[in-house]
């Protein structure tokens, strides 16, 4: 009898094994879109008011049909055409299915707090200053362990991101603002950094996302982390600029960008049917009155209703989840852990996204 039990038991653990194929996670947000664009495309109150739109004759024939559905697939393409059929989307609430975040403040830092802690942080987190964070992130926690120490690295747009993950108690690389790379620069890190310089774009704390993006590839390239987080952040900045047409265009250049992520992961035999990608936003926006798009904030109704994307070789096919159900910002961060097969013993975190990952 004992025979057959341990024979049971190790069996039991062999089919556990070959079940976790998860060996990396990109974590990957784009600030402040809605679930509105991700879920039904081009917004109809907006795509050609002029108020918010240069060239809305241009915008319509780039975005616009009457189907919700095409015109989600035309904004941002490989979400609909690639996560849909892989993988699975939480929050379209026009089927009951919501996804908000539980800190009550509904902007950056205190979004990507919870997204990175697991938990709403309402005391200390209540403003988008420079302040290091007193909380661990799931960044932080992994580059602790022997198996993951040196195999974590962010990137972001916004320079606020070296205190949210709290790059001094932390030691992880961080590339975020206007920062460059500095750990021998290749050739195309070397014609990045110096382009920065010239193009600065048009907000003080932001960088324009190609330069994000771009700082990041090369970094998966040359080191192959086994975590890489990306936060994309020009649909903020520019919805907070009133120009509905550069936030769509900017969100499908972020799908792009995505896409080209997802596709070298693919291509490496590192990374190739071991990655899960998990993407979601740190906060919503406005929708009633139809100003208010352009805002966040807890005085913004609605503003607290986000998005959460995963997919993966443990993530069951599911595309978009049309059953009604609630969860939460705070689920990201156990659920990157539970993806990666570690223990996350932070109390305060949320659960893990149920059915995300088997």
């Amino acid at each position: 009898m004992k025979k057959i039990s341990i024979l049971c038991l190790l069996c039991s653990m062999s089919i556990m094994s070959l079940a976790q194929k998860t060996e990396n996670v990109i974590l990957v947000s784009l600030d402040g879109l809605r679930w509105q664009e991700l879920f039904g495309g081009a917004d109809s109150l907006l795509v050609d008011d002029s108020k918010y739109v240069e060239n809305p004759e241009e915008l319509t024939e780039a975005f616009w049909v009457n189907d919700p559905l095409q015109r989600r697939e035309m904004l941002m393409p490989f979400f609909w055409n690639t996560i849909a059929a892989e993988g699975q989307l939480y929050g379209n609430r026009k089927y009951g299915n919501k996804v908000d975040c539980s800190n009550q403040m509904w902007f950056s830092y205190p979004g990507y707090n919870e997204i990175l802690t697991g938990f709403a942080d309402d005391e200390n987190i209540s403003s988008n200053d420079k302040i290091n964070n007193p909380n661990v992130t799931i960044l932080e926690h992994l580059n602790n362990t022997k198996k993951y120490k040196g195999q974590v690295a962010a990137f972001g747009s916004w320079d606020v991101f070296p205190y949210i993950i709290n790059r001094e108690r932390s030691g992880l690389p961080i590339n975020a603002g206007f920062e460059k790379a500095t750990d021998s620069p290749n050739e195309t890190e070397s014609f990045l950094n110096k382009i920065q310089d010239e193009i600065r774009g048009p907000w003080g704390g932001v960088r324009l996302d190609v330069f994000t993006h771009h700082y990041a590839m090369e970094y998966m390239k040359k080191n192959k982390p086994k975590v890489l987080y990306v936060a994309y952040g020009e649909t903020d900045d520019f919805a907070h600029d009133g120009e509905y047409d550069q936030y769509l265009k900017s969100a499908k250049q972020t799908d792009a960008y995505i896409k080209e992520l997802w596709d070298y992961a693919q291509s490496q035999e590192q990374y190739k049917g071991k990655t899960t990608l998990i993407i979601t936003t740190d906060h919503g926006r406005g929708t009633h009155p139809k100003k208010t798009w352009q805002h966040h904030g807890n005085r913004i109704k609605d503003a607290g209703e986000i998005w959460i994307a995963v997919m993966g070789p443990d993530t069951p096919t599911k595309g978009e989840i049309k059953e009604e159900g609630q969860f939460y910002q705070n689920q990201v961060a156990r659920t990157v852990m539970e993806a990666l097969g570690e223990k996350y013993k932070q109390p305060k975190a949320g659960e893990a996204v149920q059915g995300a990952i088997q």
